[in-house]
């Protein structure tokens, strides 16, 4: 028929042209949204809270387009939510595990029958969830809430949680911690991003329809990291943790140190993570996997794609083949625009070579997807990518170099590594730096998987068991931080000011007093700076002996000792550091008497006192030595075919500054924690009484663990801090100390991020460190490690 332009089959298979794009109506989201004349107000106490007097922020969709407004939430706000969650929490804790199990599970019914309007809300706001991934996470965490008294004993929900996400995190990012805390039995206050914004609300909603007590789920929504600050600062808040973005967090690490409140960082957004291909691949499934992930998913990670040298002519045909016919990608903004254009300026100067499916618009908000070829690991493009669909390609030549060019990035979220061989793979996933590897297989996310940030990606475990315990606490352990406004304190001078100088009177030997080494690299050592510290005697009468005056260098020396022994000390077998640490204990039993001597000497307690506590610290290094090898992660319930695995890892090195109780004891308890996980450490005895931890070392020098393994310094507390804050290799601090050393630890300790313990120690406060219950080992033993889980998929 003239004129007909319909395409037969055959018309369309011989141009593969894409066909039109459905445009969605979103029918049941826009009615919710016009329900509430597309005006959303908070949600509090169990209804929609719409104050007049607010400002609002307008949420746009892709097309720039406004779909909603959202309230801004002010002071008063927060402290009538803060209220309500308190009252939530009492009615919500209160209930049995069975019952709060079913209010989980009522929930998955209501999903059922609005989850529709959820996906359409999420897909309308850019915040991307299917109803059947949050279904997935009710059932798993329902069950969890129905056996937590049953699994995990000892262990009480921590109270108000607070949950804040940044604007470009994605609603199962925010539910994956939003649910947990619900299992445990707190009530949550969800500080949503603007995408996330009104899923959260809608969810808000069929919560409290499904039976949850008014107040247990309350949920804020504001303008910027201020108001996150303002409601960790309500002193109802037990815990703040976040989702999103590096900079959204280190600004609100910033905003609430010193406010005494706990807080972790899950930067899930923006990290570079790499996708390995080996030659043992298969090329044609691995290259199908690079489109999907770095041009056609929406992204929330930077991928770098690393090939093997002898497969990458082979690889790069395929990519030139895949992305033939590829359509520009949409960017954010213009603003997006221009950092593509200079890093592509920047990479071609470099020497790298382009592959592009069409030419470059020469403006606007689009951009063809990219392939990077011949980069190199430091540039810029490379450790930093534009926001963009940018991929750059780098090559290796053997396995280990492979290993060593995905761990190059600064973060440690997540690989993709793909071969056909299994060994291969498994070695490949224990070596590399990240707390998801998928095998010949990518972005792979359930429940029941831990995701653990490695380096600069995280400071806490989110799903699985594991991530249950940041909402929970154990009643026997330290008192928290006490809650208080920050101190008024100069940063840049905390630690500088210097201890008085003595001058020792040695004229007469034999009565002067003792000169103490540190220990550095397996060997005793003055301080670089040959200053000494006096340590008084316990009545404060006189000088009872020197010891060295640490210093930034010192720590420096004793973490390139750390790095160098760590590696092999964590590979080794749990048994093989059960024998080193039962050595330690022997030698310490040898040692019984001196070591005594020294607790009674500088501490002013009687030898009976002093022998018991060092009895009680040969029993904790046995304790330690027999934990080595009990608890080794396993196999994870997946629903999908294949075979998940969790294990726990070392964090690296640890810095620890020791408190002032049971000097000795204190101090093996968290030596056995780090070195039975395969940490190192670098530890600093406490100011007040550091004497029986420089005698210690007469049994480390005894022992057959590695020079540099375990590392003392001592000196001014404060001093040490710093020194300890500002090393990037430290991976993590356990402190002891004042409110103003905690307030420093939190501002600075967040590029890189570091893991904290912060205890604010008084003269009559602290730990129990003579307790023994199971859970007091099983919590430090947390404290020390990181996980990692592996996903291999099967036909």
């Amino acid at each position: 028929m003239a004129g007909n332009t319909i395409k037969t089959v055959h018309d369309i298979f011989q141009s593969m042209e894409y066909g039109p794009a459905a445009t969605p109506s979103y029918a049941t989201a826009q009615a919710w949204l016009d329900h509430h004349s597309r005006s959303l107000g908070l949600f509090i106490d169990g209804k929609f809270v719409c104050p007049a007097d607010r400002q609002r922020r307008p949420l746009t969709d892709s097309k720039g387009v406004e779909v909603c407004s959202t309230v801004c939430a002010v002071e008063d706000d927060i402290s009538q939510c803060a209220s309500s969650a308190v009252n939530g929490f009492k009615a919500w804790s209160v209930l049995s595990c069975y019952q709060r199990a079913k209010v989980l599970l009522r929930l998955v019914s209501a999903l059922g029958q609005h989850g529709q309007c959820v996906s359409e809300l999420c897909e309308l706001c850019g915040a991307s969830c299917s109803s059947s991934t949050l279904i997935r996470q009710l059932q798993y965490y329902s069950s969890w809430a129905q056996l937590r008294d049953t699994l995990i004993t000892s262990w009480t929900p921590l109270g108000v949680v607070a949950v804040v996400v940044s604007d470009d995190c994605s609603l199962y990012s925010l539910m994956l911690k939003v649910l947990p805390a619900l299992a445990m039995g707190n009530s949550v206050i969800i500080v949503p991003g603007l995408n996330t914004a009104p899923p959260a609300l809608l969810l808000a909603q069929l919560f409290i329809g499904a039976g949850l007590p008014a107040g247990a789920l309350n949920v804020l929504t504001g303008s910027d990291v201020s108001l996150c600050a303002k409601v960790a600062q309500n002193p109802s808040v037990s815990y703040v943790t976040y989702s999103g973005n590096k900079q959204d967090g280190v600004m609100l690490c910033k905003a609430t140190a010193g406010m005494g409140v706990p807080l972790s960082v899950s930067p899930c957004i923006g990290a570079t993570c790499p996708f390995i291909i080996f030659e043992s691949a298969d090329i044609d499934s691995a290259v199908d996997g690079v489109i999907e992930t770095a041009f056609k998913k929406k992204r929330e990670v930077h991928w770098v794609l690393c090939v093997q040298e002898s497969i990458v002519d082979n690889v790069v045909t395929r990519l030139r083949l895949r992305m033939a016919g590829m359509k520009c990608v949409a960017l954010h903004s213009d603003r997006d625009r221009v950092l593509v254009d200079a890093a592509i300026q920047e990479a071609q100067q470099q020497g790298a070579k382009l592959i592009q499916p069409c030419s470059v618009p020469p403006s606007g908000a689009q951009y063809p997807p990219t392939v990077l070829c011949g980069a190199a690991p430091p540039s810029p493009f490379v450790v930093c990518p534009a926001p963009g669909p940018l991929l750059p390609l780098m090559t290796f030549r053997t396995h280990t170099e492979g290993v060593t060019l995905g761990n190059h990035t600064p973060h440690g979220q997540a690989a993709s590594i793909w071969t056909e061989d299994l060994t291969l793979a498994l070695e490949t996933a224990r070596s590399l730096s990240v707390g998801s590897v998928w095998v010949n297989s990518h972005s792979v996310s359930d429940p029941c998987m831990p995701v653990s940030g490695h380096k600069d990606s995280g400071t806490c475990v989110d799903g699985g068991q594991e991530g249950l315990y940041q909402f929970l606490c154990l009643p026997s352990s330290s008192p928290p931080l006490p809650r208080s406004s920050p101190v008024s304190m100069d940063y840049s001078t905390f630690g500088t000011a210097s201890c008085p100088a003595i001058i020792p009177d040695d004229s007469d030997p034999a009565s002067a007093p003792k000169h103490y080494l540190q220990f550095v690299g397996g060997k005793a050592c003055k301080s670089v700076s040959g200053c000494s510290l006096a340590v008084q005697s316990p009545g404060g009468s006189g000088v009872l002996a020197y010891c060295p005056d640490g210093g930034r260098k010192d720590v420096r020396n004793a973490v390139e000792a750390a790095i160098k022994v760590q590696p092999g000390w964590m590979k080794k077998s749990p048994s093989a550091r059960a024998q080193s640490l039962y050595s330690l204990a022997k030698g310490l039993e040898a040692k019984r008497r001196d070591i005594a001597a020294s607790i009674n000497v500088q501490s002013g307690v009687s030898m009976d006192e002093a022998e018991k506590e060092v009895e009680l610290s040969i029993a904790r290094l046995s304790d330690w030595a027999a934990y080595c090898d009990k608890v080794q992660g396993g196999a994870l319930p997946m629903p999908q075919s294949g075979s998940a695995l969790s294990f726990p890892e070392a964090l690296g090195v640890v810095g620890v500054v020791l408190p002032d109780n049971n000097p000795l004891l204190s101090m093996v308890t968290l030596l056995g924690a780090a070195i039975a996980t395969g940490n190192a450490v670098v530890m600093v005895p406490c100011q007040k009484y550091p004497l029986p931890a420089l005698a210690f070392i007469q049994v480390l020098q005894s022992s057959d663990l590695p020079a540099g393994l375990v590392n003392i310094i001592t000196g001014g507390r404060d001093q040490m801090t710093v020194a300890l804050a500002n090393h990037s290799v430290i991976k993590a601090i356990w402190y002891w100390g004042s409110a103003e050393g905690c307030q420093y630890l939190q501002y600075t300790c967040t590029s890189p991020l570091k893991t904290l313990r912060l205890f604010c120690q008084k003269d009559d406060e602290g730990k129990d460190w003579t307790q023994s219950h199971p859970s007091f080992m099983e919590e430090m033993w947390r404290n020390a490690v990181q996980w990692k889980s592996v996903w291999i998929p099967t036909a």
